[in-house]
């Protein structure tokens, strides 16, 4: 019905990471080199599907096995792929397939980077050629068309074509109109206390009559809108924290256009981190801030810190949270398979016409990362069954996403997915200066999500291995954002820990030995964060301001980009802290 269109059009995009290079690579250049092996796998297929003949033949007659039909796999929940022989048949003679298409794969002996590339462009086929996906293969379709008389059609249609001229295509995964940043989203009462041409930093209204000395800044990426952090009220970190005596701010990035193109990593640290340590200080006459770090956010956290280390500033951090990020990326997750060293340069080719990154490229990526649960669910949903998508708060964020400048994504993957320069002391140079991440020696606390995809928790483990302080890994359930959104009172959620993590410990090793405590991981984070943040005091005042999220988080312009010399220093920032420490 269009989804054809929408998916031709995707692997126009991603093509530029030689998915068709890979697959070629293993189903043609591999069976040529071994065709034996490439023919036993088609006798292999072929006997796959003989005995899902044999068994449908055996339910004609009321025999044979009623095992439920992929479980765990919701495309395939309506029962009646389970008793209806003929759908049933159908289903298991389509999985059956899959798994041997997958299996061919990770079997084949091509090169590692191509086996990734070839599973990710085998898969994105093969989701699509999900009999789920053709409207009469379909029964929750098929019913849908009797019980409404084909008025589903009719809205399906309708949302089809208004997807085409305002959404590019692709399905719409949420209903926005009942969010409103400020109101539902975004609305922990707070105020801009500063702005540059690159942030703003948001500082949050004290909720407790006492607070704890020492303030924390809030580091998000700059993929997305900050507010992943201060979703909802109480599906907010940030609402949390404050609620249990911190005082909090957030750094809030603009939305980068052409005129950034050469807005580097020192740019994002000068004009981002660096200078809300400056300002939080300043505000609050506390020289020591910590710092809470998310993702890409958290992987600049710790490029700061390991910065301030080697210019003799550490004592300027007292310690740092750093959630779902990666610093060693030999376990790259999924995003690995488009940042190879040519797909890199490829990119990069793309990025230098605009100047940035456009965000929907960035959206489509992480959409088709998971493409059955945010894509060809939404064309079932919107186009077939003719319903509008939920109001879901998550899904809202997630569709506001953000460009990346040409210059700083360059880097960026470089450094990170191809070259992995963090890990080796004096590699990666920021603002100048070679950084060690064994240098930083404040406390850690380092979080990881289960299935996370993007972020996965065994690399993000690998970050207590790289880091000189003392650290607690807590691993989460659920996963990259939804491990982060993680209020208590869910009675599915869970996490993993204990005290400290030793060097030298894997992450199969750490798992086997840490406990298992039901609930959320914000509250064992909020002890552990009370402990290292220093007495309580009466709160500080919150300079007036525009009120948060700020003009930033709307989408609105700011001044023309003005990069920041390196020399600059605020001594006299830290010197009023002192001042008003004393």
């Amino acid at each position: 019905m269009g989804e054809d269109t929408a998916y031709e059009a995707l692997l126009a995009k991603v093509d530029q990471s030689d998915f068709g290079g890979a697959l070629r690579n293993v189903f043609l250049d591999d069976a040529m080199r071994h065709p034996l092996r490439f023919a036993k796998a088609g006798l292999d297929l072929s006997a796959g599907q003989a005995a899902i003949a044999a068994r449908a033949a055996q339910r004609a007659f009321g025999r044979g096995n009623r095992d439920p039909v992929a479980p765990g796999d919701n495309r395939f929940a309506d029962r009646t792929w389970q008793a209806n022989p003929a759908f049933r048949t159908l289903a298991e003679s389509y999985l059956s397939a899959v798994q041997w298409a997958q299996q061919l794969v990770d079997s084949s002996r091509a090169p590692a980077v191509q086996r990734e590339k070839a599973r990710f462009a085998l898969n994105m086929m093969l989701d699509a050629m999900a009999p789920t996906n053709v409207p009469w293969m379909n029964p929750a379709v098929l019913k849908e068309t009797f019980e409404t008389g084909g008025q589903n059609v009719i809205a399906g249609a309708s949302n089809f074509v208004d997807d085409v001229l305002h959404h590019g295509g692709r399905p719409r995964q949420v209903d926005t109109t009942s969010f409103s940043l400020g109101k539902n989203l975004a609305a922990t009462p707070g105020r801009v206390v500063m702005r540059n041409s690159l942030m703003e930093l948001l500082m949050y209204e004290p909720q407790t009559d006492l607070v704890h000395a020492q303030p924390i800044v809030c580091s998000p990426p700059w993929i997305n809108k900050y507010y992943i952090m201060d979703l909802a009220p109480g599906r907010s970190f940030i609402e949390y924290a404050v609620q249990h005596g911190f005082t909090v701010f957030c750094i809030s990035y603009r939305n980068p256009d052409a005129s950034m193109r050469g807005v580097s990593w020192d740019d994002y640290l000068q004009l981002g981190l660096m200078a809300a340590l400056e300002q939080v200080s300043e505000i609050t006459g506390s020289p020591v801030v910590n710092i809470v770090g998310l993702c890409l956010g958290g992987t600049m956290a710790t490029i700061g810190l390991a910065h301030l280390a080697a210019k003799d500033e550490a004592a300027r951090v007292g310690w740092m949270t750093v959630t779902n990020t990666l610093v060693d990326f030999s376990i790259p997750g999924n995003l690995g398979v488009f940042a190879d060293r040519k797909s890199v340069t490829r990119l990069e080719q793309n990025m230098q016409q605009r100047g940035y990154l456009e965000a929907s490229a960035m959206a489509q990526t992480f959409d088709w990362l998971r493409g059955n649960d945010l894509v060809w669910n939404y064309v079932v949903n919107n186009w077939y069954m003719g319903k509008t998508p939920p109001a879901f708060d998550l899904l809202a964020w997630n569709g506001d996403s953000t460009n990346m400048p040409a210059a700083m994504h360059t880097q960026y993957l470089r450094a990170c997915y191809v070259d992995n320069l963090l890990i080796r002391p004096g590699a990666f140079r920021i603002a100048g200066t070679p950084i060690d991440l064994n240098k930083i020696k404040q406390p850690m606390y380092v979080l990881g999500a289960e299935n996370d995809h993007i972020a996965p928790w065994k690399g993000s483990y690998l970050t207590t291995q790289h880091v000189g302080g003392e650290v607690r890994y807590t691993l989460t359930s659920s996963g990259h954002v939804a491990g982060i959104v993680n209020p208590p009172g869910n009675p599915k959620a869970a996490f993993w820990t204990r005290p400290h993590t030793d060097r030298g410990l894997d992450a199969e090793a750490w798992r086997e030995g840490a406990e298992r405590v039901s609930g959320s991981w914000w509250d064992d984070w909020v002890a552990w964060a009370a402990e290292r943040s220093g007495e309580l005091v009466g709160p500080p005042r919150v300079p007036p301001g525009d009120p948060a999220p700020g003009s930033y988080a709307k989408g609105e312009d700011g001044p023309a980009f003005k990069a920041r010399s390196s020399a600059r220093r605020s001594q006299r920032a830290r010197g009023r802290a002192a001042a008003k420490n004393r």
